[in-house]
């Protein structure tokens, strides 16, 4: 449409608002009540302008072709003095002195003085929460936090109270802010005009659309993998807030409490600032050069005793692209190996041998902002609103929207709540209920004929497999009503434009490949990828850069582009690039790393980033490998587990202190940025690996984290067209992108799937039960996972005011399981399973089924990954932590014995 504004003609939109059409031509309107994420109130009437010949608010009304527009007479300026000065006459003065205020910039800007703000105050603060704090005094009822907190955040935590002048913001629930529902994204104090919400300490008052005045740094989010885009603001070399990017691809101003909040840990004191050596069995502190020297000495004797493939390195889904790549090149290069792998092996390894047997690639099919023109959504194995609470808070708007939603999770929690149809498979019986789902989808002709002949292949293998699924015996292998698996594949099969999101809970189990491969099979049945009609499939990754380490070739079987290493014309691309031979046969996987090193086959293992000790299953075998290894070395930032297991310790920079790219969910290349320096004498884990490389005498090249992703580029073809200067112009990039003018592929395979004979490929994949089943020993199923405030082994959160939002790691129980074993609400337990023994709290939920629990992981020092098998998938060797057989038991101290017996 054509708009003139104060005689200047704006192209806008079909339904564009005034206010769209009065900024395109550059006309600034105060907007008190508005916020551009979320609907237009119109309740302030600062936003005043005359169109047509009627006043009108901006905000609210929407533009017409051919409208005029005026917004700067000295009229509509009086009646937008009027109206700013009502609403500052109910404040305190201070109200208009405060930094970073938009009411105070709008007073300013009107010419009102402080003397307008004539209230006396007295209606109290509540400073119950780490991060919000607020102060009533100088709430003016607006409703954009009422409205965040609805309509982005999804929470519903925030709501008006009181009458009139009185009117004020309060938690829903009528209590403290701390004990509300509120899940802490920082949303309300992101888009409070006042300051009445806000983020207490150097960031107060400090929002995103108001932090001009600060030194900020637009980065990437270090903690799960969906990316989002933050401004990171400084003073004096420290971090005072961290802030949504309100033009962020994917978060679009939006953030979770860790990403928001938990920044803390930068300067815990307990931050390693200097290399630790091994002496006598205690870690002293050193210099670089000594511990280098070490390292050195180390490798070489390694190699000498048992050749390159001694030597070993477990790289960091947590590092960045350059980084990762850097270290799959020491491997190769320096030592001589593919002993080379990411964390990726734990989480997603399914993920990406799944989707490439299905389709080609092993990423995400679509752009998550095709997630907005889904009319079904299937979330299955994942809990978003918690793990990735971004994404959760888009599905969930998404499906407020009209959208139907399925969801698959043995737990009621998050988006189960939400859903039309909730289906809750026993742990480890995802294979039979997608072969379920298939099974009525090709029953009742709904999928897409069309596609499944002209560009599917094993229809007739697997129509003959699913005879074996109907769904009354789905629903004895499952426990899934066979109505609602009906119903669920109805809504599936009669979408148009269908999606569907998973997560660790389909790929973290014996025949996890097995299981994403299930649910490609669904896709391809509805003929939902690749056409533009269906809206993909979506892997939720775990930790920030989970996709971008195994892009970059840390991975024992492919180098970076995911080119095998036994493909000689891939070996070859890679030496004309590095100058020397490549190892030809695959390297050890992660738990064969452990494996090797306990039978005194592998003499040095590197661990960067990761907490193995912690994190990955059945850690008192892990503990002993690295015990009986000659040569440990760790990366990191805390004085973990793993590094106490360690002969040398190299402290290094955070995601908030390195230069780089991380890749997210869904292919998307974006800047990573240092926003402060790294303390003492640690290094990035960039100059660390040159460190080590020129210890061992030899100059790894791509001297700079840009010069790295470009030789990548040459290395890797689908990586050619990216680069640092590219990403700093243009933002985020998905991969493929092979050009360096060309766009990259946001929705792969619409000509032809990346596969050898171009088609999408069935999976014919019978249902296996779980490495674990309850008995009467252990008749408990224990399933492992997230919550909303701790992100992984918690060595970054729990050195935050996070813990003050979630102390300790709890055991979910259902109340019948509770009156079973004597279990009380609160109180210790002991959890015991076939492979160890961990001690946690007792919470009585009915968000489990019953012979069902679930825990996290966030405090290593309860032992939770003690408990886990050596299971692994069979394709990948992704550990089962999904299906664990425990028994409970109540920890009971003597008192509370006493107390029983009295």
């Amino acid at each position: 449409m054509r708009v003139e504004v104060d005689g200047i003609g704006v192209a806008v939109p079909e339904g564009a608002s005034l206010l769209t059409a009065a900024r395109a031509a550059g006309a600034e309107l105060p907007t008190l009540c508005h916020d551009d994420r979320m609907s237009p109130a119109g309740s302030c009437r600062t936003c005043l302008v005359w169109a047509d010949g009627s006043i009108a608010a901006a905000c609210v009304t929407p533009a017409a072709d051919g409208a005029r527009i005026e917004t700067a007479t000295d009229y509509l300026r009086e009646l937008r003095r009027d109206a700013v000065e009502l609403i500052a006459s109910a404040l305190p003065p201070r109200a208009l002195a405060a930094d970073g205020s938009e009411l105070a910039d709008v007073c300013r800007s009107l010419g009102i003085g402080s003397e307008a703000a004539r209230g006396v105050g007295g209606r109290g603060e509540d400073t119950s929460h780490p991060y919000v704090h607020l102060d009533r005094d100088l709430c003016i009822a607006c409703g954009r936090c009422v409205r965040m907190c609805s309509e982005v955040q999804g929470t519903f935590a925030l709501t008006l109270v009181g009458r009139g002048a009185d009117t004020v913001v309060a938690p829903g629930t009528g209590g403290p802010w701390a004990e509300s529902d509120c899940v802490s994204c920082g949303g309300c104090v992101d888009t409070c005009p006042t300051g009445a919400i806000t983020e207490p300490g150097p960031a107060r008052g400090l929002t995103s659309a108001h932090h001009e005045a600060a030194r900020t740094t637009r980065t990437t989010c270090g903690y799960c993998g969906v990316g989002c885009s933050l401004d990171v603001a400084t003073e004096e070399g420290r971090v005072t807030a961290v802030l949504p990017a309100r033009d962020g691809p994917v978060n679009r101003g939006h953030a979770c409490v860790k990403g928001r909040f938990a920044h803390g840990f930068l300067t815990s004191p307990g931050r390693l600032t200097q290399p630790l050596l091994r002496r006598d069995g205690r870690l002293e502190p050193v210099g670089w050069d000594e511990a280098l020297d070490h390292i050195a000495r180390g490798l070489r004797q390694a190699v000498a005793t048992g050749g390159p493939d001694a030597v070993a390195a477990i790289s960091s889904a947590r590092a960045t692209n350059e980084e990762n790549y850097l270290v799959q090149k020491f491997l190769r290069v320096v030592i001589g190996t593919n002993n080379v792998d990411n964390c990726s092996r734990l989480c997603h390894s399914p993920s990406a041998a799944g989707l490439t047997a299905s389709f080609g690639f092993p990423g995400g099919t679509n752009s998550f902002d095709d997630v907005e023109r889904a009319d079904c959504v299937l979330v299955v194995g994942a809990n978003p609103v918690e793990a990735h609470p971004v994404v959760g808070a888009r599905l969930l708007q998404r499906a407020l929207r009209g959208a139907r939603l399925i969801v698959a999770d043995p737990r009621t929690v998050g988006l189960a709540t939400h859903a039309d149809v909730h289906l809750r498979p026993r742990p480890g019986t995802n294979v039979a209920l997608c072969h379920g789902l298939a099974r009525v989808l090709l029953a009742e002709r709904l999928t897409d004929e069309a596609f499944l002949r002209e560009r599917a292949a094993g229809l007739p293998e697997f129509t003959e497999l699913l005879a074996d699924y109907p769904p009354d015996r789905v629903a004895d292998i499952t426990g899934v009503p066979a109505a609602d698996l009906v119903a669920a594949a109805r809504l599936y099969g009669r979408a148009e434009r269908p999606a569907i999101v998973y997560g660790l809970g389909v790929t973290e189990h014996l025949h996890g490949t097995d299981g994403v491969r299930a649910l490609a099979n669904l896709a391809i049945l509805r003929g939902a990828v690749g056409t533009g009609r269906g809206c993909g499939l979506y892997p939720l990754r775990g930790q920030n850069n989970v996709q971008g380490a195994s892009d970059m070739g840390a991975l024992p079987d492919s180098l970076p582009g995911y080119g095998k290493v036994t493909d000689p014309a891939v070996r070859s691309r890679a030496e004309d690039v590095w100058g020397v031979r490549v190892p030809v046969g695959p390297g050890l996987r992660i738990p064969q790393m452990f494996t090797a090193a306990r039978a005194g086959e592998l003499r040095a293992l590197w661990v960067i980033g990761e907490d193995v000790c912690a994190t990955d299953p059945d850690t008192n075998r892990v503990a002993e490998a690295l015990r009986v290894c000659p040569l440990v070395i760790c990366n990191e930032l805390f004085l973990s587990e793993t590094a106490r297991h360690s002969d040398v310790v190299l402290p290094v920079a955070s995601w908030l202190e390195k230069d780089g790219t991380f890749v997210n969910f869904d292919r998307r290349f974006q800047r990573v940025r240092a926003a402060v320096a790294p303390p003492g004498q640690a290094r990035t884990d960039f100059e660390t690996v040159h460190a080590v490389a020129a210890a061992m005498g030899v100059d790894l090249g791509c001297p700079t984290p840009a010069a790295a992703l470009d030789e990548c580029g040459r290395l890797a073809p689908v990586f050619a067209g990216l680069s640092h200067a590219r990403l700093d112009r243009e933002g985020a990039i998905p991969w493929p992108c092979p050009e360096a003018d060309q766009p990259g592929e946001a929705t792969l395979y619409t000509e032809r799937f990346a596969t050898a004979d171009g088609r999408a490929h069935l999976a014919s994949c019978p249902y296996l039960p779980p490495g674990e089943r309850a008995d009467d020993d252990y008749p408990l199923i224990m399933v492992t996972g997230r919550r909303l405030t701790h992100y992984n082994s918690g060595s970054m959160t729990r050195r935050t005011a996070n813990l003050l939002l979630e102390s300790a790691d709890w055991l979910d129980v259902h109340p019948d399981d509770a009156d079973r074993y004597g279990l009380r609400e609160g109180e210790p337990v002991t959890v015991e399973s076939r492979h160890g023994e961990a001690r946690l709290l007792a919470r009585v939920s009915g968000e489990v089924n019953p012979g069902q629990v679930f825990c996290a992981f966030h405090f290593p020092a309860n032992g939770v990954n003690r408990l886990t098998s050596g299971h692994a998938d069979t394709v990948t060797s992704c550990p089962e932590y999904k299906v664990t057989a425990v028994r409970v038991t109540p920890r009971r101290t003597q008192h509370d014995a006493a107390a029983d017996a009295r």
